[in-house]
C-alpha cells in the first residue's frame, strides 16, 4: 500500500511540476503581451485624454483594445479553420492512408477551443480582472482542451489500432482494438481530470489514499463490474463470439454488434439491441451459428396409404439419388433417406441431409429447391401426400322395416 502511495505521489509531484512550469511559460507570454499593448496605449492616453477614463474600474482605452482584440482572435479562428485546416486536409487526402486525414478532424475542434480560451485569457488580462478565480477557470479550459484533443486523436487512430491488433489475431482484431482503445481513453481521462483537480487545489494523492483506505468497500460495490471485466478477458481468449456473428446465449439470439469491457451488445432479429454483462456471457452456453459452415436439413413426408410398396421403393430410390447430384448439398456428411413407419393417416418417409453452406438465404433456395424436386419425384411415380384424415367402417346399417 505505501510503495503504491509512493509511485502514485511521484506520478502527482510530476505533474504538479509540469503544469507550474506551463503556467510559468505562459504567465511570461502574458506579461509581454500586457507590456506591449500598454506601450501601444500610453500614447492614446496623452491624445484623447478620455481614453484614460475610469469605467467599471476599467480604462476605457483598455476596456476597448480587450474587446477588439478578442473578437479578433475569434475572427483569426475561422480564418485558421477555413484556410489552415482546410489546406491540411487537402495535402492529407494525396496520402496514402486516412490515419492523417482523420488526426486533422480530431483536432479541429479542440484548435477552434482553444482560440476562445486565448481570447478569453487576452480579455481578462487587459481590464486587469483575472482574479485566481478567473485563472483557474481558464487554466482547467486549457487542460479540458489537451485531454479533449487526446481522446480525440484516440478515435482517430482506430483504424491503425485494429491493423495492429490484426498482427496478433485477425479473427479478433476489433475486438481487440476496441479493448485497448477503451482502456487508453480511460487513462487519458483520469489523468486529465487528475490534472484539472490539481488547478483547483485538490490534493490528487491524498484522494487516491482515501480511495485506498475504502478499498474493501469499493470492492464489494464494484464486484459485477469487475466479474464483467474478467469476462471480456475470458471471451477475447477464448475467441468464443466475434462482432458479427449470428449467437444465442441463454434466452438471447441474434448478431453480435460490439464486444466490450462491460457488456455484449446483441442486435436481435427483431431489430431490438439486446445488451448482455459479459459475466452472463462467458458463464453461459454459447450457440454459435455462425461457426456451423453447414446446415440441416430434416423432414418426414407422409405418403397416401393407397401408394404400393413398389412405388414407395422407387420415391425413396429417386430421392436419394436427387440429393446426391444436388450441388447444393453437402456429400460428405449425412444423407438418409428411409421409409421410416405406418403413420396414423400416411406413409412416413424420413429425410436428413445438409446443405454446403450456413448462410440462412442460400439455405433456404437449396431447400426450396428439395421440396420442389421431392413433390415432382411423388407425382411422377403415381403417389400423392397424406393428409390428416379418419376412416369410419359401418358393418350394417338399421333396416327400414325399423
Amino acid at each position: 500500500m505505501s510503495k503504491t502511495l509512493h509511485i502514485e505521489s511521484n506520478i502527482t509531484n510530476v505533474t504538479e511540476e509540469a503544469l507550474k512550469e506551463q503556467l510559468n511559460v505562459i504567465n511570461s507570454l502574458d506579461t509581454d503581451i500586457i507590456a506591449t499593448v500598454q506601450t501601444q496605449l500610453s500614447p492614446l492616453y496623452e491624445q484623447y485624454p478620455f481614453l484614460g477614463k475610469i469605467l467599471w474600474g476599467i480604462p476605457i482605452a483598455n476596456l476597448i483594445a480587450a474587446t477588439f482584440l478578442f473578437f479578433l482572435i475569434l475572427g483569426l479562428r475561422k480564418i485558421f479553420t477555413k484556410i489552415v485546416l482546410a489546406t491540411l486536409q487537402r495535402l492529407a487526402k494525396n496520402t496514402d492512408t486516412y490515419t492523417d486525414d482523420k488526426v486533422i478532424s480530431a483536432l479541429k475542434e479542440p484548435i477552434r477551443f482553444a482560440f476562445v480560451i486565448i481570447a478569453l485569457h487576452v480579455f481578462f488580462l487587459l481590464i486587469f480582472k483575472e482574479p485566481p478565480f478567473i485563472v483557474k477557470v481558464l487554466d482547467t479550459m486549457i487542460l479540458y482542451a489537451i485531454f479533449w484533443a487526446g481522446l480525440n486523436i484516440m478515435e482517430a487512430l482506430r483504424g491503425l489500432i485494429y491493423k495492429t491488433t490484426a498482427r496478433f489475431n485477425k479473427d479478433l482484431s476489433k475486438e481487440m482494438g476496441n479493448f485497448i482503445l477503451t482502456i487508453l481513453k480511460i487513462l487519458i481521462g483520469g489523468i486529465g481530470l487528475g490534472a484539472m483537480l490539481q488547478v483547483w487545489g485538490v490534493n490528487v494523492t491524498a484522494l487516491i489514499a482515501s480511495l485506498g483506505l475504502g478499498g474493501l468497500a469499493f470492492a464489494l460495490a464494484a464486484k459485477d463490474t469487475a466479474s464483467n471485466l474478467f469476462g471480456s478477458f475470458a471471451l477475447l481468449a477464448d475467441k468464443s463470439i466475434r462482432i458479427g456473428e449470428w449467437v444465442k446465449i441463454g434466452s438471447v439470439e441474434g448478431v453480435v454488434e460490439d464486444v466490450g469491457m462491460r457488456t455484449t451488445k446483441i442486435r436481435s432479429f427483431q431489430k431490438s439491441l439486446i445488451t448482455v454483462p459479459n459475466q452472463v456471457v462467458a458463464n453461459t452456453p454459447i450457440e454459435n451459428f455462425s461457426r456451423r459452415g453447414i446446415r440441416r436439413i430434416k423432414m418426414d413426408i407422409g405418403l397416401t396409404y393407397g401408394t404400393s410398396s413398389g412405388q414407395i421403393t422407387k420415391i425413396v430410390s429417386d430421392i436419394k439419388s436427387m440429393l446426391q447430384e444436388n450441388e447444393g448439398i453437402a456429400q460428405n456428411e449425412s444423407l438418409m433417406v428411409n421409409f421410416t413407419a405406418f403413420g396414423d393417416s400416411a406413409l412416413d418417409i424420413f429425410i436428413y441431409a445438409f446443405t454446403h453452406t450456413a448462410n440462412w438465404a442460400k439455405y433456404l433456395e437449396i431447400r426450396e429447391d428439395i421440396h420442389l424436386r421431392i413433390m415432382q419425384i411423388v407425382e411422377e411415380n403415381g403417389s400423392g401426400f397424406a393428409f390428416p384424415s379418419q376412416s369410419i367402417y359401418v358393418e350394417s346399417l338399421p333396416s327400414e322395416k325399423q
